[in-house]
């Protein structure tokens, strides 16, 4: 077998054949060796993140890179079904290239169809027909439970909301909102944790009615929290303390400052 290190790295067959490689018994990778579908799966969504980070960040180079982290995911997934005899990496871009050729006939379909005005939700309908002749699913029955729990509450919501099941305006969820935060406050500790996820569900909501992505809102004010904090950081050292030689009186006049610098 030609040693994949010999090959052209800008074709994905070497990057196959380096995972091959990786698996093979005696002379593969120990821990290689030793990964399932479970084990890596939680890589993979790490990976999936590291993406969305490096878009956000601006940064192209590290969006090559971590692009190619997640494609090796694809390959490790792709490479473990083969082993097993499930279906190989060809099998899987068989099955999207299909997929999206199928969902588009608007750009790969006759005329007719492709001088069709696209339609709001045409991606979900399209879906939906695909499930015809399936075996009946349930309104909520898709949404990966392996989604960020944020994410996921936005999905379960629309699902539901398609049906019919929603809030007729957002007024009404800012009052659910006010009703789940009382219901937090007065829980036993023993309730505080469902309550607290009524709570965030709620907020879900909200987002998902203003047309606000909840994760990516998050992911924003952690990254704020980590500037001001950076700055008390700064602001201390120059006086040759460390946060722990402060007190919450003056890290909060230095979160102040940070705030007014930020605007």
């Amino acid at each position: 077998m030609t040693n994949p290190a010999d090959m052209d790295p800008r074709r994905i067959e070497t990057l196959r054949a380096i995972m091959k490689a990786l698996r093979t018994p005696v002379t593969g990778c120990p821990w290689d060796l030793e990964q399932t579908f479970e084990t890596i799966a939680p890589y993979t969504i790490e990976e999936a993140y590291e993406v969305a980070d490096a878009v956000v960040r601006g940064s192209r180079a590290e969006l090559c890179e971590e692009l190619g982290d997640l494609l090796l995911q694809s390959v490790y997934h792709a490479q473990m079904a083969e082993e097993e005899g499930s279906f190989g990496f060809d099998d899987v871009v068989e099955a999207v290239c299909t997929k999206m050729i199928r969902r588009h006939p608007h750009v790969f379909g006759d005329e007719e169809a492709r001088s069709a005005t696209l339609a709001k939700g045409f991606w979900e309908d399209m879906k939906a027909r695909e499930r015809e002749g399936q075996l009946k699913r349930r309104v909520l029955d898709g949404v990966p439970v392996a989604l960020p729990g944020l994410t996921r509450a936005v999905k379960l919501q629309s699902k539901a909301a398609k049906v019919g099941f929603d809030w007729p305006s957002v007024e009404n969820v800012y009052d659910k909102i006010n009703e789940e935060v009382a219901e937090f406050r007065e829980a036993p500790d023993s309730k505080k944790a469902e309550e607290y996820g009524d709570l965030l569900f709620a907020m879900a909501n909200v987002a998902r009615h203003l047309g606000i992505d909840p994760e990516a809102a998050l992911r924003a004010a952690n990254g704020k929290f980590e500037r001001r904090f950076a700055h008390i950081e700064t602001r201390l050292a120059e006086a040759g303390k460390t946060p722990k030689d402060s007190n919450l009186e003056e890290m909060d006049s230095l979160w102040d400052e940070a705030k007014r610098l930020g605007k």
